[in-house]
């Protein structure tokens, strides 16, 4: 398998590389890192926010919002244009209603399709039979958000609002970092109040093995953190933009549908500007398709080097139900907020949109109702009385 995963990014690279473009071979061999370094790491979204929300386990939480941090630091100075050779664009989308309900929804998609955006790729690539469920549905409820975003985008809301445009690049990197950092204190105290003990965010490995997980997994979070906001510096310095995963999702979904005789053109959404330059291009001309694409096999090899590829075929129907229902609320809650955990969240706060926080807000208590939604479908036990309390 790791023969194959290899040959299989190689061969993708080098075409890239002589029949389409050397920045999409650069954004794929990016996304094979973002998928080995997801898979390593096992830094995922959803389950890290429903062990929060059960448990007040808060290590995943606090190593999103390093990664928000780091990235953060990172992005803000470019943003800012103090080097003025490298030309970038912001995460920026509007404010609105149509943000506030595609987040909620993708956060009780999350929960009931078992992965987020990133997640749902590289357990994908993992061999997680079920997640090619989620995937699927995924991409159709992306397609219909596209159908359906015009009349989202009519309903009460503000345009895009950038905070270094607003205060300047430093000023708000500064308040971002602080309002980060209280975050992450408010996370540390929960986790200590209903656990005793805080359990770290880890970083260290034993002696002698810093080789060996380095190729075969399992890294620390921390390392995650640290080769996750460096890729997407990468993404931000190749593509021109920050990292985004579900804008390909509904383009394939729509090439399908056009391909069976629909008319995605005539939608809103696809009519002008790069969707309806990409909707009438190679899928392979699309950066977040292509990082997709190398999202998925990064895992696989990641998989394979760790033993962990692992398919998985035997499904309940009650996992297959909640793959589809899932996957649905997943596209659709993502194309109507402008991106998921990753194109919204982390690459909106990262690049200073004020829809980005919002997201944030929405979509984390999307995922509180869908972990109470998980439990009144008898997915998960019910949470504790002692839980509750702390």
């Amino acid at each position: 398998m790791v023969l194959m995963a290899s040959l299989a990014v190689l061969g993708i690279a080098l075409y890239l590389q002589q029949s389409v473009a050397g920045s999409q071979y650069l954004s794929f061999i990016i996304g094979v890192g973002l998928g080995v370094a997801l898979m390593h790491a096992a830094f995922g979204f959803s389950g890290s926010w429903r062990v929060f929300i059960r448990d007040r386990d808060g290590r995943g939480i606090r190593a999103q919002l390093l990664l928000l941090a780091l990235t953060s630091l990172l992005f803000f100075p470019v943003l800012g244009q103090v080097f003025p050779s490298l030309q970038a664009a912001s995460a920026l989308a509007p404010v609105g209603t149509s943000v506030i309900v595609g987040a909620f929804l993708f956060g009780i998609g999350m929960q009931l399709g078992g992965g987020c955006g990133s997640g749902t790729l590289y357990t994908m690539g993992q061999g997680q039979v079920d997640m090619l469920i989620t995937l699927t549905f995924f991409i159709v409820g992306a397609t219909i958000g596209s159908a359906h975003l015009q009349w989202w985008l009519t309903l009460p809301g503000y345009g895009s609002i950038s905070l270094i445009e607003q205060f300047g690049w430093w000023q708000a990197l500064s308040g971002q970092l602080l309002l980060l950092a209280a975050l992450y204190v408010l996370v540390r105290y929960l986790d200590i109040r209903r656990n005793a003990k805080l359990n770290p965010v880890d970083w260290q490995v034993p002696p002698g093995e810093f080789g060996q997980r380095l190729i075969h997994g399992q890294w620390p979070l921390f390392w995650g953190v640290i080769a996750l906001a460096l890729l997407n510096l990468s993404t931000l310095v190749v593509a021109g933009h920050p990292w985004s995963v579900t804008y390909a999702f509904g383009l394939w979904g729509a090439k399908m549908w056009a391909a069976l005789g629909g008319d995605p053109a005539s939608w809103g959404y696809w009519s002008s500007g790069y969707p309806a330059q990409s909707l009438n291009s190679s899928v392979l001309a699309d950066t977040t398709s292509v990082m997709d694409f190398g999202i998925m096999l990064g895992a696989l090899l990641a998989a394979a080097l760790a033993g962990k590829f692992a398919p998985a075929m035997n499904l309940s129907r009650m996992r297959v139900f909640t793959a589809v229902l899932g996957g649905l609320l997943l596209g659709y809650g993502a194309r109507l907020s402008f991106g998921c955990n990753i194109g919204a969240l982390v690459a909106g706060i990262s690049s200073g949109s004020l829809h980005g926080w919002l997201w944030l807000v929405a979509g984390f208590c999307g995922g509180i109702a869908g972990v109470y939604l998980r439990i009144w479908l008898r997915v998960d036990k019910p949470i504790a009385d002692k839980h509750r309390a702390g």
